[in-house]
């Protein structure tokens, strides 16, 4: 992504426990913001936490911020796109009730991969429901990794307000994403207003950090995950006090993925629960043969030791207060110094009992 080394992480406000920030220094078309708050922090911390509660996590930060956007005048009239089944993981309807936003329809999309010879992927619409409200604002709650799904969906959208000779104001999306959505949305942006000049554009706001995917082809040093799927911090931005809450703990940041599959968590919780154990069971029968060492880089995002002044400019904390960021930085040093007589076999087990033994009731 051009420019991404001159982006800074910004402090916006602090409000009922939500911390917002913005993006600033990347010459963005659009607007990208990032809110942490303690059910969001835990969801993402802990693969434990499915079902409603899932849900429920995201409740606190969203109505926040949606007052936000209200009071800066960015919402007015409301649409709401559920694209199925990610959606129903957003709490977007209830937190707009919350803040006395109307909403005056919502519209319903599927959309499935679909494979033909030699494997090729293409996206289909399964289901279709849609309805339009001009010159509204149109929210979304998904999580992006590729965007793929989330494109073909938009560009739906937008033609079909283009046949009816109406046009959108603004899109307003919610999710728990990585990097490469940035990327699509400016360039979708671009595409829009070819045809919508007047278009404001997105603004997107990531739970908890902007997130980077695996890259085709690369299965991380632990040789398990997933190109195009699994989240971590290396070459995103993460929000201070997740750092903060993550490396206070031994395990969180070696999970597989920052948030794993959203919709599995809430609604096939065994299918979660399998991959979260075949993960920790995959560290367990390989430990012996994964270099330590790289894996905390990996995960952390760079090489270590690392300086204070490289850790800012890698972490986009250049705009943040010195006393924060001089704290964290020496948190980090001090969570890889406790991992020195830590194996990963111990780790892992220890991942495999505690998990176990907190959803045992959805165990077999």
């Amino acid at each position: 992504m051009e420019n991404w080394n001159d982006v800074h992480i910004v402090p916006e406000f602090c409000d009922q426990g939500v911390d917002c920030y913005r993006l600033e220094g990347g010459s963005f078309l659009n607007e990208y913001y990032i809110v942490s708050e303690a059910e969001t922090r835990k969801l993402m911390n802990h693969p434990e936490v499915v079902g409603y509660e899932v849900y429920a996590s995201l409740v606190t930060a969203t109505s926040q911020m949606m007052y936000y956007l209200k009071e800066q005048k960015k919402i007015t009239s409301a649409n709401i796109l559920s694209i199925l089944r990610g959606a129903l993981n957003y709490p977007l309807e209830e937190s707009c009730y919350k803040e006395h936003i109307r909403v005056h329809d919502i519209s319903f999309m599927s959309s499935e991969r679909v494979f033909g010879e030699n494997d090729e992927m293409s996206l289909d619409i399964k289901y279709c429901k849609l309805t339009m409200v001009p010159n509204s604002t149109l929210m979304i709650g998904d999580i992006i990794a590729s965007g793929e799904t989330l494109v073909q969906c938009l560009r739906y959208v937008t033609d079909y307000y283009r046949r009816q000779g109406a046009q959108l104001r603004n899109i307003v999306l919610f999710t728990i994403g990585g990097t490469q959505g940035i990327e699509i949305l400016e360039k979708l942006t671009r595409e829009i207003r070819t045809y919508w000049p007047d278009f404001e554009g997105f603004i997107t706001v990531y739970y908890e950090g902007v997130f980077s995917c695996y890259e085709e082809g690369d299965k991380g040093v632990s040789g398990i995950n997933r190109a195009l799927i699994d989240f971590y911090w290396k070459g995103g931005i993460i929000a201070p006090a997740f750092r903060r809450e993550t490396l206070s703990m031994q395990n969180p940041l070696f999970e597989k993925c920052t948030i794993y599959d959203g919709g599995a968590r809430r609604y096939e919780i065994h299918e979660h629960i399998d991959e979260v154990l075949e993960f920790w069971n995959g560290i367990l029968e390989r430990a012996d043969k994964i270099d330590k060492q790289a894996l905390l880089e990996e995960k952390l995002g760079h090489a270590l030791p690392i300086s204070y002044e490289d850790w800012v400019r890698d972490c986009h904390y250049g705009k943040l207060d010195e006393k924060l960021t001089r704290w964290l930085y020496q948190q980090e040093r001090g969570f890889v110094e406790s991992l020195r007589g830590i194996s990963l076999e111990q780790i892992a087990l220890q991942r495999i009992e505690e998990f176990t033994s907190t959803l045992k009731k959805y165990i077999l």
